[in-house]
């Protein structure tokens, strides 16, 4: 009988280089079968690439793929999936009009009949779409539209189309960036059932904790070279840190020297003409604080600060800024009552993917660069998106690039750069490091503390409990749609928070 294979997966001396730079360079990756194994590292490590030379999106220059022991020959997605790979991307795109079966069999729905006579078998698609969800304990409705589901239940799809394929290795690309704590659970859930049954798992995260928590093993890139592999239960999150940016980052969070001062914001009794949206919320923000605002998904913290930010309507409720009411109808008003927004979805509502680093700095400022024709001022604006990435150290070879080929961290830059040039006294940060490497994280906590030393107010919405307790002055914590409670720094923690949270 032979002797099975220790690694479901092996990666050996994966390389890949694009016009002027190696973005892989003899690379290894080694999965053993039915674990999950973390890979690592900071934005521009290679993870990425790595993932795509395995899925066929690229090819590599070099090195050999070699699945349950046999090389394998991957071309395109397509042979990628025949051959038991399967990629869970960050950035989900269902077919939000289209029903859950009809979004997991796309491009291979059963058919019946025979020639011009043939359509697709509904009976058959929905009884197997209902054995999938059973089998992964998923309860979903097959016949339901996709655009009406949350942003974990379309990732339970999208992990239930990746078994359909009888995959043996699924990636997940961020599967926790958008999804709260009992959302993450669910997916740890589904994770520990794929492991039982032999499923290898590469999971892709910055976040530590689960990283260690989820996690059997952990590969760590660096500058497109593969650093090393260590089981988890072997390391810690500081170790892990210094592997996965090369020195030490003994703080996770910077030193925090600023004083809130006198009350910048007030807001009495803020509701939404929505009955399931926000009600009566009140809270003060001080000149120079950051306030962090934690909750559980429903809890209505996005809503608020877009409704502070005009996007949303007010049934009723006053806005007080420096001691006097405000009407903020529109983005338009907010900006002249220096109030601005950083989105929580960098890609879909904060940058513009084919416009430059210089476009997407001066975009939410025009009026600064036009003339009396309103023609704009190409070297005025250049100018600013120069001083704006110097200083915020943003990494690219010019102002011109593109600002889709920028990492996510530096895209984030760029965009609290074109903010600062409307000189807002209040900064409204909905989860600013979501999808962030660690050495990137510590750049913006950096530049939200100087913020917060030159007077500028802060609101910060995150999902990250060491974030949300490391960052803020004080939190105040949501449950749906109301204000459950503030806590001052002392009093902030995990559990403080949570308790908060989960009240009705």
């Amino acid at each position: 009988m032979a002797e099975k294979h220790p690694y479901l997966l092996e990666m050996n001396g994966i390389t890949k280089t694009f016009p002027g730079v190696k973005a892989l360079d003899n690379v290894t990756l080694k999965v053993r079968p039915g674990t999950v194994h973390a890979l690592m590292g900071e934005n521009g490590a290679g993870k990425s690439t790595l993932m795509k030379c395995l899925f066929g999106i690229y090819t590599p220059d070099a090195g050999e793929i070699i699945l349950d022991g046999q090389k394998a020959d991957i071309k395109n997605s397509k042979d990628a999936l025949a051959q038991g790979v399967s990629m869970i991307h960050q950035e989900l795109h269902p077919v939000t009009q289209r029903s859950v079966m009809e979004n997991i069999w796309l491009g291979r729905f059963p058919m019946k009949g025979v020639g011009p006579f043939r359509f697709i078998d509904h009976k058959k698609m929905y009884d197997d779409t209902v054995k999938l969800f059973k089998d992964l304990n998923m309860k979903l409705d097959p016949k339901q539209l996709v655009g009406e589901l949350s942003v974990s239940k379309i990732q339970s799809i999208e992990i239930a189309k990746a078994v359909s394929f009888n995959s043996k290795v699924i990636v997940m690309d961020e599967p926790t960036s958008s999804l709260t704590g009992n959302e993450v659970e669910a997916l740890f859930e589904i994770i520990n059932e794929l492991r039982s049954r032999g499923v290898s798992i590469i999971y892709i995260s910055h976040k530590m904790e689960e990283i260690l928590r989820i996690s059997d093993d952990v590969s760590i890139m660096r500058d497109g070279k593969y650093i090393g592999t260590w089981p988890a239960a072997e390391l810690t999150i500081d170790q892990i840190i210094t592997r996965m940016v090369g020195r030490d980052l003994s703080n996770r969070f910077p030193e925090r020297t600023h004083v809130p001062g006198e009350v910048m914001l007030r807001v009495e009794n803020l509701s939404s003409p929505l009955p399931k949206s926000f009600q009566d919320v009140s809270f003060e923000l001080r000149k120079g604080e950051i306030l962090g605002i934690g909750g559980l998904v429903g809890a209505q913290r996005t809503e608020v600060i877009e409704a502070l930010f005009g996007l949303r309507s007010i049934k009723s409720g006053t806005i007080y800024k420096d001691g006097k009411p405000i009407k903020v109808k529109s983005p338009s008003e907010a900006k002249k009552h220096k109030i601005a927004l950083l989105t929580e979805e960098r890609r879909v509502t904060g940058i513009f993917p084919v416009l430059s680093i210089t476009e997407n700095t001066a975009i939410a400022n025009l009026g600064l660069y036009q003339n009396s024709l309103g023609l704009l001022n190409g070297r005025k604006m250049k100018e600013e998106a120069v001083k704006g990435v110097e200083k915020f150290k943003t990494k690219t070879p010019s102002v011109n690039q593109l600002i889709r080929n920028l990492s996510g961290g530096n895209q984030q830059k760029v965009l609290l750069a074109r903010w600062l040039l409307t000189e807002p006294d209040i900064l409204l940060l909905d989860e600013p490091t979501r999808g962030i490497d660690i050495g990137a994280k510590y750049d913006i906590y950096q530049i939200m503390i100087d913020l917060a030393k030159q007077g500028k107010s802060i609101i910060m919405i995150s999902s990250e409990m060491p974030e949300l307790l490391g960052m803020s002055d004080r939190v105040m914590v949501m449950s749906e749609g109301r204000v459950t409670g503030i806590l001052n720094r002392e009093e902030a923690s995990e559990e403080a928070v949570m308790r908060l949270a989960a009240q009705k």
